[in-house]
């Protein structure tokens, strides 16, 4: 299946989901000979349409965001947005692992991920709200655009967005509760009053509360590097076990077909004789 605006052409890699408003593919351009792979939002309800097209007008960062183009093809209107392979923060965020310090760095780079989306408030919501958020391994943050568009809602502001920020910033820091966590408190406050109508008030909070940077402990350090390289240890041990798999099935054909197992018998043989004397005699 492919969708085609004037200049390019989409052909569908796979279907992410299928929704009563839109569907989602991740697809590829062959046209442009470029391999990169790319979220295509395919919407199907024309009041769905309109409300875009008015947020779309009103939007003033247009050219700096991430969206790549949008067009329609027949009854359909299609938007296209850059695909990065998902992390998604509320699975590899462990923050029992994680110094509070290192919890409030990425406290400050979802705010600042979100800051520099330049997307209209309408569609940054739908990314908090559907938890659209990846963590790398080097902590900072990356968006995702596999948005269902079933509750756009075209009047969200940066304070709805901010409020949400907050509250995601609250269940990580919410990890670190136990401990002297000057942040969550001050955070928590500012919740309770609806207090945050800009994301930038965020940052300057979290920046004045947030914990100095001290050295970690060694425990720590270890803790931090096996959640960080936690993919790549697990696909080492993997091998290691199946390797380990297959000279035991090994081992015990040999020992099934032959009787014994030929490699010990350079353990066994190099005992037969001690000095100049033989133990079989």
């Amino acid at each position: 299946m492919t969708y085609s605006s004037r200049e390019n052409s989409y052909t569908v890699l796979s279907t992410v989901f299928k929704g009563e408003v839109n569907d989602c593919y991740l697809a590829r351009n062959p046209d442009k000979g470029d391999q990169s792979v790319h979220t295509l939002i395919v919407i199907k309800n024309h009041e769905t349409v309109k409300d875009l097209m008015e947020i779309f007008r009103l939007w003033k960062n247009k050219e700096e965001s991430p969206l790549l183009e949008y067009f329609s093809t027949g009854q359909e209107f299609c938007l296209v947005f850059p695909y990065r392979v998902e992390r998604p923060l509320n699975k590899f965020f462990v923050g029992e692992a994680f110094t509070l310090k290192r919890c409030e760095d990425i406290c400050e780079n979802v705010i600042l991920s979100c800051i520099a989306s330049s997307l209209p408030p309408a569609l940054l919501y739908l990314i908090l709200n559907q938890e659209k958020l990846n963590l790398s391994k080097d902590d900072s943050i990356y968006l995702s655009y596999t948005l269902d568009l079933k509750d756009l809602d075209k009047t969200r502001t940066e304070k709805d967005c901010a409020t949400d920020c907050a509250k995601i910033l609250l269940d990580i820091l919410s990890t670190k509760s136990s401990e002297k966590n000057i942040s969550y408190v001050l955070l928590s406050k500012k919740m309770q009053n609806r207090s945050y109508s800009r994301f930038t008030e965020i940052y300057r909070d979290l920046k004045i509360a947030s914990t100095p940077a001290k050295k970690r402990s060694i425990i720590t350090k270890i803790k931090s590097f096996f959640f960080r390289n936690a993919d790549s240890l697990f696909g080492i041990l993997f091998w290691i076990s199946l390797i380990l798999m297959v000279v035991a099935l090994g081992l015990l054909f040999s020992h099934l077909v032959l009787g014994d197992i030929p490699i010990l018998r350079i353990f066994f043989n190099s005992f037969k004789n001690i000095g100049t004397e033989s133990l079989l005699q």
